[in-house]
């Protein structure tokens, strides 16, 4: 499952996999015997209770298993809904490494004489996550720098994590087949895979640089290529302030930092194709002149034009509410054997997605439904349906394209902006040609020695 990086410098131990899995193993297991039960004995389970059990066992593990949970939980309809809403509240804490250790770690990527390469470098780690961690250092050119480390031994841990979502989905689909998450798992895992490979996240680093040079608003760190390897990311350091920190700001400030990430998220989008696929509150930092610096290039969706297409087909197809021409967009998206019931049913959450830019009027986004999660009522009222009628295979494209608009949306709900999403929309897709796009992209991906994801 996923194309998996070189492993020759990273070699984990069967220990390491069984200590690290035992606990979140046997709390799979039991929940499969009282799934098992309820559905064909009609014993009663405590979702909410043993929800919560299981986020104890993943918040202890931490490291890439934490960040797939994290992203099942913004998935809608792949989990039941006590556990998505238990697992949203999963935080990427991870231990920094010591000193000592970063040391060694540092030697491995730059060699021995690392530290004379820096003017200064701060021992203490500016932020720590699931993957790796950042230091602040500062160049010989005086440049301000963000050095991102990734912990070792990432490759084993990412295998074996991949293993448990394979546990943990085959455990629901068993109890629940409302919707088949092949697609799903493959699409995590190769993004998994990316994220380890810093020289793949340097040329999406490089391409967000070029697709977004004309946003005066949206700024992008600089690589700094001699300083960066496979394992180590050195770009330059953009000071900012938590997006947090606005939410109590006028409203009119508060409106200009959402639009500011609309076009940070949506012109590579529209004009290249591309997605930004971790919307999370820690990637992006907002400048005093409400500009927006976009971080963390390590999840990254590259999307055939035929996709983007489809995207605008959809809005077409509700906008004037033309059923065939739904179809057209859900299966350019790679969705099949769609039956009436079934476009009824996606047509649900495709209103609820793209409800604010129908809506031609200044508006929030949406409002926070149960549990405090964006999307949750419509996501369940979606699930049960598909349940009613056999079930549905989400194409893979599907994955990010989904989290990404809710991750954004719930970005939006937490500043309580309110503008009009249907002229931001429409201004950034008017004249749109997929031919157009088609050579954008491929100019651009050949540039920086990439390619779509199909």
């Amino acid at each position: 499952m996923g194309k998996k990086p070189d492993k020759t410098r990273e070699k984990g131990t069967i220990g390491k996999r069984i200590k690290r899995y035992a606990s979140v193993s046997t709390t799979m297991a039991g929940l499969a015997a009282r799934l098992g039960g309820q559905k064909y004995l009609g014993i009663g389970i405590d979702k909410p209770q043993h929800a919560r059990q299981l986020m104890e066992q993943l918040g202890d593990l931490k490291g890439p298993l934490l960040k797939v949970a994290q992203l099942l939980a913004t998935i809608p309809n792949v989990l039941p809904k006590e556990y998505a809403a238990e697992l949203q509240k999963l935080q990427s804490q991870a231990p920094p490494m010591g000193w000592l250790f970063v040391r060694r770690r540092m030697m491995a990527e730059l060699g021995p004489d690392w530290e004379k390469r820096f003017k200064s470098f701060e021992k203490e780690a500016a932020a720590a996550a699931s993957l790796g961690q950042v230091h602040k250092a500062v160049t010989h050119k005086g440049e301000h720098v963000a050095c991102k480390l990734q912990y070792p031994d990432m490759i084993s841990a990412v295998e074996a994590d991949l293993k448990q979502l394979r546990l943990i989905m085959g455990v629901f689909e068993k109890y629940d087949q409302s919707v088949l998450t092949e697609g799903i798992q493959q699409e995590i895992a190769d993004r998994l895979y990316e994220e380890l490979d810093y020289e793949l996240e340097a040329r999406h680093e490089r391409l967000y640089g070029h697709m977004l040079a004309d946003e005066d608003n949206v700024h992008i760190p600089q690589v700094i290529g001699d300083l960066s390897t496979k394992r180590l990311l050195t770009s330059t350091w953009l000071e900012g302030q938590q997006i947090l920190e606005f939410i109590k700001s006028r409203p009119e400030r508060r409106n200009e930092i959402a639009l500011n990430l609309f076009r940070a998220w949506y012109v590579p989008l529209y004009f290249y194709g591309v997605i930004h696929g971790d919307p999370h509150l820690g990637n992006y930092t907002v400048q005093k002149d409400n500009s927006i610096n976009l971080l963390d290039f390590g999840c990254i969706r590259i999307f055939p034009p035929r996709f983007v297409e489809g995207v605008i087909t959809l809005y077409n197809a509700l906008q004037t509410e033309d059923q065939e021409m739904a179809v057209e967009a859900y299966e350019s998206w790679g969705f099949r054997g769609l039956t009436k019931r079934t476009i009824e049913v996606l047509n649900l959450w495709a209103g609820f997605l793209y409800g604010p830019v129908l809506d031609d009027k200044v508006r929030p986004i949406g409002v926070v439904e149960k549990g405090g999660i964006y999307g949750r009522d419509v996501a369940q009222q979606v699930h049960t349906e598909l349940k009613k009628i056999g079930g549905i295979r989400v194409p893979r494209e599907f994955v990010f394209m989904d989290r990404a608009a809710l991750g954004l949306g719930s970005v939006f709900l937490h500043l309580k902006a309110e503008v009009n999403w249907h002229n931001l929309f429409n201004e950034l897709i008017e004249g749109f040609n997929v031919k157009d796009l088609d050579k954008r992209q491929k100019t651009a991906l050949k540039k920086f020695d990439l390619k779509a994801k199909h």
